[in-house]
């Protein structure tokens, strides 16, 4: 029907020109495995589930195979099958947490039936804690199975503290609701003290501002519900089951394995304690030495730890971006491309690689971005690390189109090339450009290891400018938009309407026979109808001149930018490259240039500052807590100075363990702040009681020593086991857990000498220039009943 339309008189469209229906000409190449293939990339919305879609997808897949059995369609990656890894595995480290803890309760208390009643705690503190998911919105995925695994060591320490007390006061002649009534009593303080602390330290994780506070929102918030469900839990359930446990019998012949053995080992243990206590508040000014020395080592070791945003993680992907010179078009980038493909195919017969998808010229005809899905984690014997500084090396001696090779992360925030991203703004282009050019070289002089920086304005976009003489081409009759579209014709096509049939629009792109222009002075040979009818040739109206230009101008921060972006080596802690690229710019850049870090390196730098203040907020308000609950500044100090000894322990643990300093670690320090509390407030809160029943204070802190000791390491032993699992695993996500792991398994491990003996001794110095809580009140009421009369 095109055909037949009539142009003018008896001529038709086609006498003077072949219609046909055909693909588009393609502006990209698209290949999987080295075949030709058409991709489909889904992207999910901000608000959707990522396993949700997965799912969906899949089945659609599926249903596709069935009805186009002659059409194959593979799935090259999908970000579900990380996650799904990883709930797995953190699910795993769960349920092996619940039995660890289960069997510390037992070991130190010697009895099944006594290990059931803060064993119950478990399953009722964690079933609130998702009643907590549900109601606040949140999703169970990695991280709120992250705060469970970690809170599953925590929920069980307040049950264990009252029900070791009960039976302690059962153990000393005392009826069972008696003890029940009397020995929570005790405790009560200290459960509500300790919740309060807990709780006042995650609840500022979950406000932080930055892209990892919101990754961390429901983390907090989960640890957070976790900790205070437990405490109602410790002060209700618990009293009314241990109240109906029988006492043990005393009789020398009925005692059991536990009794014998491990029960004559906790003696020991005691008694241990207790000399060494004695020793320690003798030479209360050795162990303050001890411990300051230890503090100072940890700062200096904190120096040679690595500070990154994130670990480095096996997420089962490697992504290659390579952009080539100016102007060298699709097909160059094509051949280079294939020649990545070709280092990348032995790890497809090795069985590393599953599949290799790649993308020639979709956002610009200068780069290629490929993407290797990696085989399960299960299947293949190098990671991803390993595996990128094996190709590294040689993508980057592609010639004319070098790769960089890198993985992804948890907050997706690598540049598109993968590297590190900054930002020179100031007033002009041209100045900018002159001030990175200079910056780029001094990079690449006094930092190789980044490679050259790569800078994203050059004038070195070649551009062909059509001048036109609008007084002659007036003078001939040629209009100037007949021009434009000649050009269009002669170039790429001119797409002048769109054909409805049905449902579908099929745009009509009129072009020449031969669109081969090899030289711009072939478009000066191209002719253009007057409105008189004559062919005019382009020579006669317009010329053509060849010139360079950048092929985008940036903003940032509403100033003119230009960005750089350099390669980002494995062995490169974001911290170090940071702070070495700021110095290098206070060096050579010059005034009225500012330098803007983007994407990961931008996060870093926010997420340091706000960790930073969390820790200051987190001291805060824990010190406020505990001083209202004690009702005493004293006291309240004496617990706060031992928390930053015990964060020494987990800088220490983190060096040994080769460990980054890191979003993960970070966020578990905060926590660290609240458990080293917490068992600091178990003593101190007792020896408080033992002042106020007539005990001096050096009395009051050794027995409570003793009488807490047992509670004391309890908590502890279940609160560190509970961080094993982390440690231990393996798989999707094993980094971000590992890190978490230590700081708890390692920090609380080392921190429980400074909880056993710095606390008492402190306690020692402080609480005999207070008087006790008791004394105080007397004389308030004796003031108040003067007062009064």
């Amino acid at each position: 029907d095109i055909k037949d339309i009539v142009i003018t008189g008896d001529t038709r469209i086609g006498d003077v020109a072949s219609v046909y229906f055909g693909p588009a000409d393609s502006t990209s190449a698209v290949r999987l495995d080295g075949k030709p293939v058409i991709g489909i990339g889904v992207i999910r919305q901000a608000s959707s589930n990522t396993i949700e879609i997965s799912d969906e997808i899949l089945a659609m897949v599926d249903t596709f195979d069935e009805r186009f059995p002659e059409m194959q369609i593979q799935v090259t990656s999908d970000d579900a099958e990380f996650i799904r890894d990883s709930v797995e595995e953190v699910a795993f480290s769960l349920g092996l947490t619940i039995i660890l803890v289960v069997f510390t309760l037992l070991f130190f208390i010697g009895s099944w039936r006594a290990t059931i009643v803060p064993a119950l705690s478990i399953p009722v503190s964690l079933t609130g804690a998702l009643a907590i998911i549900w109601l606040l919105g949140f999703s169970v995925n990695i991280l709120t199975l992250l705060a469970l695994v970690l809170a599953t060591g925590m929920i069980v320490d307040d049950a264990i503290v009252v029900s070791e007390n009960i039976q302690r006061r059962r153990a000393m002649g005392l009826g069972a609701r008696a003890a029940a009534v009397i020995g929570t009593r005790e405790v009560f303080f200290a459960v509500i003290a300790t919740t309060a602390v807990l709780a006042s330290v995650f609840i500022p994780i979950a406000f932080l501002p930055s892209t990892a506070g919101r990754l961390f929102r429901e983390f907090g918030g989960v640890l957070a519900g976790s900790v205070i469900i437990s405490s109602f839990v410790a002060l209700s359930l618990v009293p009314a089951l241990t109240a109906r446990l029988p006492v043990k019998s005393q009789k020398a012949n009925k005692r059991s394995l536990f009794d014998a053995t491990l029960g004559r080992l906790g003696h020991y243990c005691l008694q241990f304690y207790k000399t060494t206590l004695v020793w320690s508040l003798k030479y209360a000014w050795l162990v303050l030495v001890l411990c300051l020395l230890a503090a100072g080592g940890a700062y200096f070791t904190s120096q040679s730890i690595e500070n990154e945003l994130l670990p480095s993680e096996d997420r089962g992907t490697i992504r290659i971006f390579a952009r080539g010179p100016d102007g060298v078009g699709r097909n160059f980038m094509d051949r280079q491309a294939m020649s990545m493909e070709s280092l990348l195919m032995p790890y497809v017969e090795s069985e590393e690689i599953a599949s290799i998808y790649t993308v020639v010229g979709s956002w610009d005809p200068n780069i290629v971005f490929i993407t290797a899905d990696l085989k399960h984690w299960d299947e293949r014997d190098k990671s991803v690390q390993e595996i990128i500084g094996e190709i590294r090396p040689k993508l980057q001696s592609v010639p004319g189109a070098p790769g960089n090779a890198f993985g992804g992360n948890s907050l997706n925030l690598r540049g598109q090339s993968g590297g590190l991203e900054l930002a020179l703004t100031g007033d002009t282009y041209e100045r900018i450009y002159d001030a990175a050019l200079i910056y780029a070289a001094a990079i690449e002089e006094q930092m190789p290891e980044l490679g050259a920086p790569r800078i994203s304005y050059k004038p070195t976009q070649p551009q062909l400018r059509v001048n036109i003489d609008r007084r002659r081409a007036d003078e001939l009759g040629v209009p100037l938009s007949d021009i434009s579209s000649t050009l269009r014709a002669a170039i790429g096509g001119n797409d002048i309407i769109d054909l409805n049939i049905g449902d579908q629009a099929i745009p009509i792109i009129l072009q020449t026979n031969d669109r081969n222009t090899s030289d711009p002075s072939d478009l000066t040979n191209l002719y253009v109808k007057s409105d008189n009818g004559s062919l005019i040739p382009l020579s006669s109206v317009a010329y053509i001149t060849e010139e360079g230009v950048a092929a985008e101008l940036e903003r940032q921060a509403q100033r003119r930018a230009i960005k750089l972006d350099m390669s980002m080596p494995e062995d490169i802690t974001i911290n170090d490259a940071v702070t070495k690229l700021r110095n290098i710019g206070d060096e050579v850049l010059p005034e009225g240039i500012g330098t803007i870090f983007l994407g990961e390196a931008q996060a870093y730098e926010e997420t340091s500052q706000q960790v930073a203040m969390t820790y200051i907020l987190a001291f805060v308000i824990v010190f406020l807590v505990l001083a209202a609950q004690f009702e005493s500044v004293n006291s309240a100090v004496v617990v706060m100075l031992t928390v930053p000894f015990g964060i020494a322990a987990a800088i220490y643990a983190l060096y040994l363990t080769n460990t980054s300093i890191n979003v993960y670690s970070q966020i578990g320090l905060v926590m660290l702040i609240g458990l080293l509390a917490k068992n600091a407030i178990l003593l101190v809160e007792f020896a408080d009681q033992l002042r106020d029943r007539g005990y001096d204070v050096y009395e009051a802190i050794v027995e409570a020593g003793k009488v807490r000791l047992r509670p004391i390491m309890m908590t502890l032993v279940s609160t560190i086991l509970g961080g094993l699992p982390l440690i231990l695993s393996s798989g999707a996500g094993a980094e971000a857990r590992n890190a978490i792991g230590w700081v708890v398994f390692g920090g609380l491990g080392i921190a429980v000498i400074f909880t056993l003996y710095l606390t008492p001794v402190i306690y020692l110095g402080l609480a005999r220039f207070t008087k006790p809580r008791a004394d105080e009140t007397r004389q308030l009421e004796d003031e108040l009943a003067a007062a009064e009369v």
